[in-house]
């Protein structure tokens, strides 16, 4: 028992968008040019303007409430297997910025990250010493010092 096909009509369609008064949207056109009328340095020019652009719409001020340098000890992050350490001492970092910010959410910067995977998994500094900063939301955020 086969579906029967519905011809729709290119005419219906457009009633049915009518029909729900829904705004119709304008399209803007473009204008054609080539790409020989362009040159390197016009490129070039367009490009680090809108570099420039972008890098000032990515900097929004956020009100610092706190902000703290700690040294933390990580060195208990060499007890247990060898092959679990970094991972513990992301752990520790976590553990102790919570205790001591009380944060809604917490975000370790990559740059804290690399520092104790420098050294593989097996390895990770005995201390590190970070700066934190707590905005109004309760993000704190944690970066290399």
């Amino acid at each position: 028992m086969a579906k029967k096909e519905k011809e729709i009509n290119l005419e219906d369609l457009e009633e049915e968008l009518a029909d729900t008064g829904e705004p119709e949207e304008e399209i803007e056109e473009i204008e054609e040019f080539s790409l020989d009328e362009i040159s390197e340095e016009e490129e070039i020019s367009e490009i680090f303007e809108e570099r420039e652009e972008i890098e000032e719409e990515e900097a929004p001020k956020e009100e610092i409430i706190d902000e703290r340098i700690y040294i933390i000890p990580l060195a208990k992050a060499r007890k247990g297997p060898r092959n679990k350490r970094s991972k513990k001492a992301i752990r520790y970092l976590r553990e102790y910025m919570m205790r001591h910010f009380k944060p809604e959410s917490l975000v370790i910067t990559q740059e804290v990250n690399e520092k104790i995977w420098e050294r593989s998994i097996q390895k990770p500094p005995r201390k590190l010493k970070v700066r934190a900063t707590k905005n109004i939301d309760g993000l704190v955020v944690v970066y290399l010092a």
